[in-house]
């Protein structure tokens, strides 16, 4: 009796949006990156460009500079300030004929992950969507930090569970954080506390820690060990226990 072979399940192409005014840079580009086994969709400007993205969603952009209607920055740019992460953080390789530092840093802060100067090899620009590729995979696929602290926002997160603090709980954290290991004195914790270095007794300090202790231990952790005579000092790790 012959068993017929299963299908090897396969991931489907990787889509990749060209963004160039050019025909043939474009056609050469569809091509190379068709023969590495990618999707390939073209667009010729930057009218409606960001829309297409966000209804399509391409897994990467090669992106030129310099585009009738709307340009390359502005496109990366929008882009990069949508607040759908996925559509957001789409790797974009920016191509320019614009050899300039300024332009090339300015597209960088923008936040296309990189740049290829034209004349270029397809070669090349083929190998570096791969590259852009592979890094967004391995971001994506990274661990979240086990503890993340927005100093913007007053906000605090324990393996993405949210740790709500008081601003005085958030800068006793932040300072405990700064140099893991260290042990910090009453003193030294109360200076970075109050700004405006008001008169405190060792008991607030100890009051905020043991606030935060439980806040804490309330999402699994106990990373504040109390160091007799001395101070406190932040310990963590990925089997950092609760108390």
């Amino acid at each position: 009796m012959t068993i017929p072979s299963l299908p090897i399940a396969t991931e489907p192409p990787k889509h990749v949006l060209v963004i160039e005014d050019e025909p043939k840079i474009a056609a050469l580009l569809r091509d190379y990156l068709a023969a590495s086994a990618f999707q390939v969709s073209l667009r010729e400007t930057g009218e409606g460009a960001v829309e297409w993205v966000r209804r399509h969603a391409p897994d990467a952009i090669v992106l030129d500079l310099m585009l009738p209607g709307v340009d390359g920055l502005t496109i990366c740019r929008t882009l990069r300030a949508l607040p759908d992460k996925r559509i957001a953080d789409i790797p974009i390789l920016m191509l320019t004929a614009r050899v300039e530092e300024i332009d090339r840093l300015l597209g960088l802060e923008l936040g296309a992950d990189d740049y290829v100067c034209k004349p270029f090899s397809p070669r090349e620009v083929v190998a570096r969507v791969k590259a852009v590729l592979r890094r967004a995979s391995a971001s994506a696929n990274a661990p979240s930090p086990a503890l993340e602290l927005d100093e913007e926002r007053f906000e605090a997160r324990v393996r993405g569970q949210s740790l709500v603090l008081t601003p005085v709980e958030f800068r006793l954290l932040r300072k405990l954080t700064t140099q893991p290991g260290r042990v910090y004195s009453r003193q030294q914790l109360m200076d970075a506390l109050y700004s405006d270095h008001r008169v405190v007794s060792d008991r607030t300090v100890d009051s905020h820690i043991k606030n935060l202790r439980r806040k804490l231990a309330d999402l699994g952790v106990d990373p504040i060990a109390s160091i007799y005579g001395l101070g406190y000092r932040f310990e963590w790790s990925e089997e950092t226990p609760s108390a």
